[in-house]
């Protein structure tokens, strides 16, 4: 299967379920694509971070496909809380790697004040997209919890990129293990909200029916 395959392969599992007519998405199909969609996140902003450090000419072709992942996350929440809320979760998603962009550019050049600075803000959108999901399943994403795992991933990249421009590469692959990790920890957070918000969706009975 080619690398396009399976990215629409992953976003059909979201936004049309299983192929047989009238069958409801089983919890196991969107853990998997839960899954596969946050592994991308972790996977691309390493390239990225791989390809700046070293001055690749891939910088800007890795760019682009790690914004397409923020849109294919944005549009398999779409599915569960509508066009607009989707969009809007996609946007703050891109602001979110754009500002990693930034970080990662001022701790190439050595500028510790600038990094500091852009890391309050990347934080800042960390913030945001807390209070986002909140709003969208105030049972199950409360913003503090979100807002630890944001704040969590924001710090691990941050070390991957600084190991990685300092040359230290056990550090930096002990970083990408610990992210890897932490981001599906993120994503079966996202299923496990998304499942207990709506339970009819997966054949569930809600509780008391």
């Amino acid at each position: 299967m080619s690398h396009v395959a399976r990215r629409l392969s992953v976003i059909a599992a979201f936004l049309v379920g299983p192929t047989i007519a009238g069958a409801q998405q089983s919890r196991t199909e969107l853990h998997d694509a839960m899954r596969k969609l946050w592994s991308d996140h972790a996977t691309w902003t390493r390239q990225y971070i791989v390809s700046v450090a070293a001055g690749l000419p891939d910088k800007d072709a890795t760019t682009q496909r790690l914004l397409l992942n923020q849109t294919d996350i944005g549009a398999a929440m779409a599915r569960y809380y509508g066009e607009e809320s989707g969009g809007k979760l996609t946007g703050l998603l891109k602001e979110h790697i754009l500002t990693a962009g930034e970080l990662i550019a001022a701790a190439k050049s050595g500028n510790a004040a600038k990094t500091d600075s852009v890391n309050t803000k990347w934080r800042a959108n960390a913030d945001e997209i807390a209070e986002f999901l909140h709003h969208a399943n105030p049972n199950n994403w409360a913003t503090a919890r979100v807002r630890t795992a944001m704040y969590t991933h924001c710090d691990q990249t941050r070390s991957e990129a600084e190991h990685r421009l300092k040359k230290d590469y056990t550090a930096d692959i002990q970083d990408f293990d610990a992210i890897e990790k932490q981001v599906l920890v993120m994503a079966d957070m996202l299923t496990d909200g998304i499942v207990s918000q709506f339970p009819g969706k997966f054949g569930i009975a809600r509780k008391g029916n």
